[in-house]
């Protein structure tokens, strides 16, 4: 939840643009860097700030339409992105040609600019190229939204112990095993 982030190569547009609201479809985004990381052995986007890491993206993936840059609700923002050079883009099967056509569609799922029209972890768990990795009986989704919020004046030492406190709740031998 701030705008300075050290990964930046792994960073969605929505977090490039200082947008306001934004949700999972960041780490989607994030995945999406590094699985194209793994399929070509080095970084998809590896900008060097925030407005060549915004170019980069774009020189990929192509310009964008009207409607797929609603979701930025910073005007200087939208401006900068308007106002980048056309690019056509460049096919994933052309930045990976030794890639599984199934990696290729998933990834193009997960690296879309407009965050609403990305792909969800739910529904990237359930591609095609996953079907030998993941089997939805054996790991469901989760049915409650797990909450994270943690009071942001805590300490270090009382988060470690907090932490502590709920592995041992699950894995009472781990007790042991520290003494």
């Amino acid at each position: 939840m701030t705008e300075y982030v050290v990964t930046r190569w792994y960073r969605a547009p929505e977090l490039l643009l200082c947008c306001d609201n934004y949700g999972t479809s960041i780490d989607v985004w994030s995945v999406g860097c590094i699985f194209a990381e793994i399929l070509g052995r080095k970084p998809i986007f590896p900008g060097t700030e925030c407005l060549s890491q915004l170019k980069l993206i774009i020189d990929v993936l192509g310009s964008q339409q009207e409607a797929d840059l609603q979701f930025i609700d910073n005007p200087k923002a939208r401006r900068y992105i308007k106002s980048l050079p056309y690019s056509r883009g460049t096919h994933l099967s052309h930045l990976y040609p030794q890639a599984d056509p199934l990696a290729i569609d998933l990834l193009q799922s997960m690296l879309v600019f407009d965050p609403s029209k990305r792909i969800t972890v739910t529904e990237a768990l359930l591609h095609p190229y996953m079907s030998g990795l993941y089997d939805p009986r054996c790991n469901p989704p989760a049915q409650v939204p797990i909450d994270l919020d943690i009071d942001e004046n805590m300490r270090e030492e009382m988060i470690r112990e907090m932490m502590w406190a709920e592995m041992l709740h699950y894995h009472p031998e781990a007790a042991s095993a520290n003494a």
